[in-house]
């Protein structure tokens, strides 16, 4: 019996593309998958680049898992082994680099025999196919992932993803549909969604009817999952006709999770257009306050990019005060890195890094105002959470989620994980630990 490792950095579809691997790894019986400090004779690192954090961060995995793992094969792969190979072609150690047009192949290579697994160039990507990984990922999350679209089409000045992911390609929905029925037939009772950009999803295909609405609504008519769950997607996207489709199906045999997750980056306008975002400050106002509306329960979670370059001081207070009147749930706050290659790369009029490090740090406390200001809203009142698995540093106690996204800590030893159950929300302390009775 062979033992690997995957080590993933980045985004859910990464996490999803990792899952994936392990999952055909394992179903084969020549490999396990190690989950403690037992030396490995595979590993894999799915690296990230969207930061130069994230490449420094995959380097280090590199290196670590060299360290760890003498005599071990070591694959490097995802956005930073496809941005640059050449820098980790420097770190000694490395076997073979493999981009995202053949990462889906790793599993064959590997189960081919470790010596028949050969160098392979990184291929830029041309095509508009989309490329399967071998399983839904099953067996490794309560709530697994399905990857149902890959690539950007975008360009954002600050982004480097479209050139590591490639162009927009989908799933299609057939696809879709057999991949969600085999989850919940496994005995899954939710899915997330994901993608690069989920709202683009289906425009490649040529077909009729083929976007994320109508996928949305084939869902709901045919699949018996009990929770479907969207990934971020970008406001012009996220339409009024997805938001109404989210909040009918709560009388269908399968439920849209009312949770939205949205990429503001800025709130002030001069900021957006500089990045390419095509919408405005009003624009995104009036989208926040739609879903409010119409789901007044419903999570709505913001990404935030502090110090992109020309973020004047009234700049960032339009995004701080954007933020501070609207009913947002929670914030990720990240702050601008230039990644070479990109359009905002080359800008001038930097913002100086302290001042990014104070501007996040007023962004991140506001975020955690929201989120006790949303989880406070809830208490004394009953929901739906699936059980998750224990929380050890919480006392032991079980962790479950709700539709809106909101995580639950309960005493019920009776319960299983990957079990649905009401809870009434009794609890929410300082730092934002949700505290519930099983009802």
């Amino acid at each position: 019996m062979h033992r690997f490792t995957i080590t993933t950095l980045g985004c859910k579809v990464n996490q999803y593309e990792s899952e994936a691997l392990a999952q055909k790894l394992s179903d084969d019986g020549q490999w396990v998958i190690l989950r403690d400090k037992e030396i490995a004779d595979l590993c894999i690192i799915n690296t990230c680049t969207v930061t130069q954090k994230a490449s420094m961060q995959s380097r280090q995995a590199i290196r670590q898992a060299i360290r760890s793992n003498p005599g071990a094969r070591i694959i490097a792969t995802g956005c930073y082994a496809q941005t640059e190979p050449d820098e980790i072609k420097k770190i000694k150690g490395v076997h073979h680099i493999i981009g995202h047009f053949e990462k889906h192949k790793i599993p064959d290579m590997i189960l081919a025999g470790k010596e028949n697994i050969l160098p392979s160039p990184v291929l830029k990507h041309k095509s508009h196919h989309f490329n399967s990984m071998p399983s839904a990922g099953l067996g490794y999350r309560t709530r697994p992932f399905l990857k149902i679209q890959d690539g950007c089409n975008a360009f954002c000045t600050y982004c480097i993803v479209p050139y590591a992911r490639g162009p927009s390609r989908s799933l299609p929905p057939e696809q879709v549909l057999d991949n969600i029925n085999k989850i919940h037939q496994a005995g899954y009772h939710e899915v997330v969604l994901t993608g690069i950009h989920l709202g683009n999803y289906g425009k490649d295909l040529g077909k009729q009817n083929a976007d994320l609405l109508d996928l949305l609504n084939r869902i709901r008519e045919s699949c018996t999952i009990d929770r479907v769950r969207l990934s971020s997607i970008e406001p012009c996207e996220l339409t009024e006709d997805i938001i109404k489709c989210v909040a009918q199906s709560d009388s269908g045999q399968t439920k849209f999770c009312h949770h939205f997750h949205i990429p503001l980056q800025s709130g002030d306008d001069f900021v957006l257009k500089r990045m390419h975002r095509p919408y405005s400050r009003s624009f995104f106002a009036d989208l926040v306050e739609k879903i409010h509306k119409l789901l007044p329960d419903s999570a709505v979670g913001v990404d935030t990019l502090i110090g992109f370059p020309g973020e004047s001081d009234e700049a960032f207070e339009n995004t701080y005060s954007l933020i501070e009147q609207l009913p947002v749930s929670y914030l990720h706050v990240f702050p601008f890195s230039a990644r070479k290659g990109t359009a905002a790369y080359s800008y001038p009029e930097r913002v100086n890094s302290n001042v990014i490090k104070e501007r996040c740090h007023k962004m991140r406390t506001l975020g955690k105002l929201k989120k006790s200001v949303f989880y406070n809203k809830f208490k004394g009142k009953t929901l739906e959470i699936l059980i998750e698995g224990k929380q050890s540093n919480a006392g032991g106690l079980l962790k479950g989620t709700t539709s809106n996204y909101i995580p639950v800590l309960v005493k019920e030893e009776d319960k299983l994980k990957n079990t649905i159950t009401n809870v009434m929300i009794d609890e929410v302390n300082d730092n934002n630990q949700v505290f519930g009775t099983i009802s």
